[in-house]
């Protein structure tokens, strides 16, 4: 059994508890928050102790740093650093710059640990079998791509305190599309170059709309759209893959439907599915390779340093 300890009681709380439930051989013994109310609140709703400072955290196998995304290099570095944990699980981004994932990398592995960063995407099972597919070379040369994560964050939204700040958030790169920035390495390996522009387009301190052309070192090359300005609600996510021996199509709130399929000797796979949440059910699968210790299904440290790179060149 190993135990986990929740650090950070926001938005995301609930999706890794589901997930970790969902999981035997895992169970949650620790929450944290700096907010006393709230750490206590989510310590009695699961039944377990709470802490307010995450120095505090002992006796646990892992921690999931589930803070603000620009404190995540804070977090994840003092918690390798300061707890006798020997798993840290850090919710994307790992951090807004470059500059600081290699830091929080170095820190980690001085330290002995093993980071797990979340990139729950990588395990639907749609970008999966398209990855699968690309591999194996049964699509031939791939062409072109397009992807399109075109959302709705409200104004409330942005009223959480570091909601569309250059300090903590990052902008729309790093904490909706960031997802599908990773994917989109996963298929095709290290960006060569790019093309892009970005902008504030509601006053936020940072990009809440980007558009930019990508050419991967692959040959493969695409645009990559990504906004939180949709009116009411979440529009779209699709993405369209134009490759030699066939042309596929994704939509869904999380890639979750084949809108087009039409790929040489093979029919269409029947891998739809439906979701009761906007998170997609990749947290499932990420908590059962850590229950089952595969860590070879996590990202390399390599595709996360990639894509933070590409992060901060279109962001900033």
């Amino acid at each position: 059994m190993k135990t986990i300890a929740l650090m950070g009681c926001g938005r995301i709380l609930n999706r890794h508890v589901e997930a970790i439930a969902a999981n035997p051989g895992l169970e949650i013994a620790l929450v944290c928050d700096r907010i006393e109310e709230r750490a206590r609140a989510a310590g009695e709703k699961l039944g377990v102790p709470h802490v307010t400072d995450y120095r505090q955290i002992r006796g646990v196998d892992l921690v999931a740093v589930l803070t603000p995304s620009g404190l995540h290099p804070r977090h994840v570095s003092n918690v390798a650093e300061l707890t006798d944990a020997a798993l840290i699980v850090c919710e994307k981004p790992l951090s807004l710059t470059l500059r600081e994932a290699h830091e929080v990398y170095r820190r980690v592995e001085k330290a002995g640990k093993r980071l797990l960063p979340v990139y729950q995407n990588r395990y639907n099972p749609l970008v999966a079998h398209v990855k699968q597919l690309i591999d194996s070379g049964r699509l031939g040369r791939i062409h072109q791509f397009v992807c399109n994560v075109l959302w709705n964050r409200n104004d409330e939204y942005f009223q959480i305190d570091w909601h569309g700040t250059s300090e903590f958030d990052g902008g729309v790169l790093y904490t909706q599309a960031s997802h599908y920035v990773d994917m989109l390495h996963y298929f095709f390996g290290e960006v060569e170059s790019h093309k892009g522009e970005g902008g504030s387009l509601r006053g936020f301190e940072v990009f809440d709309s980007v558009s930019a052309v990508l050419r991967f070192r692959s040959g493969a090359v695409g645009t990559l759209n990504a906004t939180v300005d949709v009116y009411e609600k979440n529009f779209a996510t699709e993405f369209t893959l134009i490759a030699e021996k066939g042309t596929i199509r994704l939509s869904g709130t999380n890639l979750n439907q084949i809108d087009f399929w039409n790929v040489e000797g093979l029919e269409k796979p029947d891998l739809d599915f439906q979701l009761d949440h906007q998170y997609g059910k990749g947290h499932n699968t990420l908590y059962r390779h850590i229950a089952e210790e595969n860590w070879a299904m996590f990202p390399s440290k390599a595709d996360v340093l990639s894509g933070i790179r590409l992060m901060e060149m279109l962001s900033y």
